[in-house]
């Protein structure tokens, strides 16, 4: 007697992705995530030696093909050569992860430059728009065909200290949503509005250690921060046939908000 398989449509067999920045923290939970699905993945990052330590660590765990090379998502030359080498080496390509972006935290808005805000722009923004035209002929010939953004919960809630980020992922998040309703029954587009997840990209950021220690134990419904595998999962959700009648969608992945309550205690 055969038996029923819940995770059937999770299973991403044939598909063939690109995820940027995915050689560590969410972009590696999320090529681990589809790779460990029977996906096909292409490991593109600025640092080209650590996407391939990566491909290399997640084929060995899940023993399927995962590939890694030096990408600069904000040079157009090299999402082209992205690209081709991708459908080349897998045939083509049917799931676009875009997840390369940062931020700098600015404790005044106003004195954040207009050369910063578009270097933001161009990061957050331009980049994933460019990778997603490039890879559109592949896109639009396959089944399946997704495009999932990483974007973030400052760029939905107001975050003033980091403006120029924060700004970027909103027009992010609106642009995808456009290109939702431009492709349509060919290819589904999702944003997934990522919370408080620690890695080393806060240090990176501006935050000192006193500040990354609140933000592990948020105010939020689940009472932690996020782990990437969190993330992780969500975006296998969106991206496999499990989420095929998913478009369109900003989708928070956060631990929930803060919990209102209109009766104080007493």
């Amino acid at each position: 007697m055969s038996q029923f398989d819940a995770f059937t449509d999770f299973r991403m067999h044939g598909h063939s992705a690109i995820v940027t920045g995915g050689a560590q923290n969410i972009g590696e939970a999320i090529a681990r995530s589809f790779s460990g699905a029977g996906a096909k993945v292409m490991i593109a990052d600025l640092n080209g030696d650590k996407a391939k330590a990566t491909a290399e660590k997640i084929a060995n765990d899940t023993g399927n093909e995962v590939l890694g090379m030096a990408c600069d998502v904000t040079k157009g030359e090299q999402i082209d050569a992205c690209v081709a080498t991708t459908a080349e080496a897998f045939g083509g390509i049917s799931t676009l992860v875009n997840n390369v972006g940062w931020g700098k935290a600015y404790p005044d808005p106003l004195a954040v430059s207009a050369e910063e805000m578009v270097e933001s722009y161009k990061l957050n923004t331009l980049a994933a728009l460019n990778m997603t035209a490039a890879c559109r002929p592949h896109l639009e010939q396959a089944a399946n065909a997704t495009v999932t953004n990483s974007g973030s919960l400052v760029g939905a809630l107001p975050a003033f200290d980091f403006i120029a980020y924060s700004a970027a992922k909103a027009a992010l998040n609106h642009a995808m949503l456009g290109l939702a309703h431009y492709f349509a029954k060919k290819v589904r587009v999702n944003t997934v509005l990522i919370g408080t997840v620690i890695t080393p990209g806060y240090a990176e950021a501006g935050l000192d250690q006193k500040v990354v220690d609140a933000l592990s134990h948020p105010d939020n419904l689940t009472g932690r921060a996020g782990r990437p595998e969190d993330v992780a999962n969500a975006f296998l959700w969106l991206a496999s046939p499990a989420g095929s009648w998913v478009s369109g969608q900003t989708i928070q992945v956060s631990g929930g908000g803060k919990r209102v309550r209109l009766i104080p205690d007493e």
